[in-house]
């Protein structure tokens, strides 16, 4: 298929071409707004056609940033394992405001970000059986602090969890010497 070069087209076509685009785009995934109008402007279509196909799409109900802010915290929190702050950043990102995408973010309580923080060092505890407590920490803080959880959570569910992993150890240790 040949290059698109929407300067060469007539106005009409153009319109149809940037709808191909974003539908496209669409097909893949949800896009932001923003997303929508980079890719419009990479691939060469003039700022008149980009907001009035953006502004088609927004009517029509195909691109709503707050439907794709709510629906990227939701995947990426429960698939990414990734905290409030990671999430707002992600959607910074993407051309989301910083207001809409807070309010996303908020579905993510402190309970479910330390349930998730727990069960990310829990999975990677399982691979760090050889190492020694102080890497450990250290390997878990950094896995933790990318995700973007608060260093004070952070601490204290890696502490919990190998007091956990710990005592859990002693006692098969206890049961293999009876």
């Amino acid at each position: 298929m040949p290059k698109l070069n929407p300067e060469e087209l007539s106005p009409d076509e153009a319109r149809k071409a940037a709808k191909e685009v974003c539908f496209d785009l669409l097909a893949i995934r949800p896009r932001s707004k923003d997303e929508l109008r980079q890719a419009l402007r990479r691939k060469g279509f003039d700022e008149e056609t980009r907001e009035t196909m953006l502004g088609k799409l927004d009517h029509a109900g195909l691109v709503d940033d707050a439907a794709f802010a709510e629906t990227w915290v939701r995947s990426r929190h429960a698939n990414q394992g990734l905290a409030r702050r990671a999430l707002v950043a992600e959607l910074r990102r993407k051309g989301v405001d910083g207001e809409v995408a807070a309010q996303a973010a908020e579905e993510v309580d402190q309970d479910s970000e330390e349930q998730r923080a727990r069960e990310l060092v829990r999975k990677r505890l399982r691979s760090m059986s050889n190492v020694e407590e102080q890497t450990a920490i250290r390997r878990l803080l950094g896995m933790l602090g990318r995700k973007g959880y608060p260093q004070g959570l952070a601490y204290t569910v890696i502490r919990d969890e190998l007091r956990i992993a710990g005592a859990e150890a002693t006692m098969l240790d206890d049961a293999q010497a009876d």
